[in-house]
């Protein structure tokens, strides 16, 4: 989490205040700090910036903050941004957390509590940021790219693969996986060992010394019936990190290694 890029919102209309908690919060913490006086100002700076959290004093001249937090109500009627609430009456912790705000604080207040309130939010906000965007990720399709330089067997494996729910691309020799690849990253690779120009495992030492392709899961296999000199191949894959060799193309034995390959990445 970079601190420089998180912008926190001030709104309060006590200037020392504002000004010390600024300082200490851009100095300190390495946030950036942009600062409004009352609520109509800060509705403005809101047209400007996206903030990680806003600090909403409640008693404020033109703009109080009950008025302030009621203009960034979501259709969901919850705040559109985290928000931590500053007020001199405690008796509203209730209907604050009713309303349900990040985080209340009640004036006056020890700075290092409040800097302390303000670091815990954000990161929250930020885990579940990430959780989400992590559960989006599981549920878009996985792109495969197969490469096989029989028809034939391609097709078999494709279907399979589509129906699984994969956006399938193909390739049918070592040389045009490695330009196909450049151009359009997948998930994972599942790739046939014994190719016409350059054979499959020879294809994934390639990617793996590659920055743009070296993290992305290949699966290797061979068809039972192709001979193969079993220990050489075994080497290379223990060399260039392949857990295994699939000896099959069945496409359902093939589609369960390339789950295992996935989720061993996430």
């Amino acid at each position: 989490m970079d601190n420089e890029k998180i912008t926190v919102l001030l709104i309060d209309d006590e200037a020392d205040l504002i000004d010390a908690v600024a300082f200490q919060l851009k100095a300190k913490k390495g946030y950036n700090v942009v600062t409004a006086y009352n609520g109509l100002e800060g509705l403005e700076k809101l047209k400007e910036i996206t903030p990680a959290l806003i600090v909403l004093d409640m008693n404020m001249p033109k703009m109080g903050g009950i008025e302030f937090y009621k203009n960034i109500i979501g259709d969901d009627y919850r705040a559109k941004y985290p928000v931590l609430v500053l007020t001199a009456r405690a008796n509203l912790e209730q209907l604050f957390m009713d309303l349900n705000v990040d985080g209340f604080m009640t004036k006056p207040f020890d700075l290092d509590n409040l800097f302390n309130e303000i670091d815990v939010i954000i990161r929250k906000r930020y885990e579940k940021a990430r959780i989400e965007e992590h559960k989006k990720d599981k549920l878009k399709p996985k792109k495969i790219l197969i490469v096989d330089n029989k028809k034939e067997a391609f097709d078999k494996i494709a279907i399979a693969f589509l129906n699984e729910g994969y956006l399938v691309s193909s390739s049918n020799s070592g040389l045009a996986t490695i330009d196909r690849i450049m151009v359009d990253v997948p998930d994972i690779i599942l790739i046939k060992l014994g190719l016409d120009d350059l054979h499959g495992d020879l294809v994934i030492a390639k990617l793996k010394q590659m920055p743009k392709t070296m993290g992305i899961p290949c699966v290797l296999y061979t068809p039972e019936d192709e001979r193969l000199n079993r220990n050489i191949t075994e080497q290379i894959c223990k060399d260039i990190g392949i857990s295994a060799l699939v000896e099959s193309d069945d496409p359902y034995i093939l589609i369960r290694e390339a789950e295992i390959a996935l989720h061993k990445t996430e």
